[in-house]
């Protein structure tokens, strides 16, 4: 049986990250020194007292056995210590608090929990994809609303409401965003859990990117409207705030009967991460902060370099406010000929050796886009925007014979 037949997997469409990924391998497997900006996959080193947290733990007895599904005391205690700290929020860790294994396994979870066969879940275009096919393998439908936070976002909710059979069930947010490193305020949250409550909308907003950003107001939390309490659930990571994408470390807070909700569902799916790895992210959240301020303060020079060399390389870049992320059209003569992101990318990839993701792997609305990630040192941005600079010199130089091509056979048929 072709494993495209199971229902769930038909649901899905084809991976296109995995096109480029199979391109890379293939580059490098013939030598190619590929300069990935493709997965937010974090380079930075995970700060060594985390580090050290574990090693200690490691070494102790019985913290090898079976852990606890929702995470140990002391990680849910550390995690609402947070949210007082960073937002003024106070959360009980024993009713509005789980960990999970990443925010991408919290969400899939979620999704398995609250979502029956038809459900319409409204999900931003463009967005990471979990957003919305975790619904989708749990039998729901997406329908979509803006990514970006304004009027057009709202107008989309009220036509959703209205128009949709059976009404909506719940609406992702996911600010600051990825792909599109958009930024959300308080008024907009808002605006959203009074929408939400007046027709009874479950919220689920994705935070991960939290601590990566680069202006001066820090994002804010959803949970820090009071009536939010009532209706949404927030996810947040280590992964990216403390470069432990390989911990698989996550968090669930916020409404209690959504919050155990996720919790049953986990306690039949797992038992936790490995405890000495929930020992030591604690110590992350409990301990000095000043290396989440280094990691903001790098990925503030790299989005610098990055804009300053391929602006000068001859793409302009708009500089992201937050996330390890810019969102980036394509350049020309790209864009005006209708290439594709997938296509530009495997172009990009194959003739300068640089990755990045095409923009219609996060949804429909992201062609005619690209995903950089920031995890590459300057050095090799700096290098990435010499060979960027080399490949659209050489397909302006094409574009522009194939102009004077067009005007010699204009001016032969006049």
């Amino acid at each position: 049986m072709d494993s495209d037949e199971f229902y769930r997997i038909k649901r899905l469409p084809p991976y296109v990250f995995e096109q480029v990924n199979r391109q890379k391998a293939a580059l490098r497997a013939k030598g190619a020194d590929i300069i990935d900006l493709g997965m937010g996959n974090p380079d930075l080193p995970t700060p060594e007292h985390i580090n050290a947290k574990l090693i200690e733990t490691v070494g102790k007895p019985r913290t090898n056995r079976y852990s606890a599904s929702r995470g140990i005391p002391g990680l849910r205690r550390a995690q609402a210590a947070y949210y007082e700290r960073r937002f003024g929020v106070k959360l009980d860790p024993e009713t509005q608090v789980v960990a999970t294994l990443g925010s991408k396994e919290g969400f899939a979870n979620m999704a398995q929990a609250i979502t029956a066969p038809g459900d319409v879940i409204l999900a931003p275009n463009p967005t990471y994809p979990i957003h919305a096919f975790g619904f989708l393998i749990a039998g729901g439908t997406i329908r979509q609303v803006p990514a970006e936070p304004g009027s057009a976002f709202f107008e989309a909710l009220h036509r959703a409401v209205n128009h949709s059979v059976p009404k909506p069930l719940a609406v992702v947010l996911n600010y600051p965003s990825n792909p599109t490193a958009y930024v959300a305020d308080l008024d907009f949250y808002r605006e959203v859990v009074s929408f939400a409550r007046r027709h009874d909308l479950i919220v689920l907003s994705d935070l991960a990117y939290a601590e990566i950003y680069f202006t001066d107001t820090p994002p804010p939390s959803i949970l820090q409207i009071p009536e939010a309490f009532e209706v949404a659930v927030e996810f947040t990571s280590l992964s990216k705030t403390y470069s432990m994408p390989g911990w698989r470390i996550g968090f669930a807070v916020g409404n209690e009967r959504l919050i155990a909700a996720l919790a049953r569902v986990k306690s039949y799916l797992d038992y936790g991460a490995f405890t000495p790895i929930q020992v030591a992210a604690a110590a992350a959240l409990n301990g000095p902060q000043d290396c989440v301020d280094e990691a903001r303060r790098i990925y503030r020079r790299r989005r610098d370099v990055l804009v300053e060399a391929f602006g000068r390389a001859g793409w302009e870049i708009p500089p992201p406010p937050a996330t390890m992320f810019a969102w980036a059209p394509l350049p020309e003569p790209f864009r005006s000929a209708g290439m594709g992101s997938l296509e530009f990318a495997k172009l990009l990839q194959e003739e300068a050796h640089v990755a990045v993701s095409p923009g219609v792997g996060f949804g429909e609305d992201g062609e005619g886009f690209v995903r950089i990630a920031l995890v590459e040192n300057e050095q090799r941005i700096r290098q990435a925007a010499r060979n960027i600079r080399r490949f659209l010199e050489k397909h302006g130089r094409a574009a522009h014979k194939g102009a004077k091509s067009d005007q010699k056979e204009v001016n032969q048929a006049s």
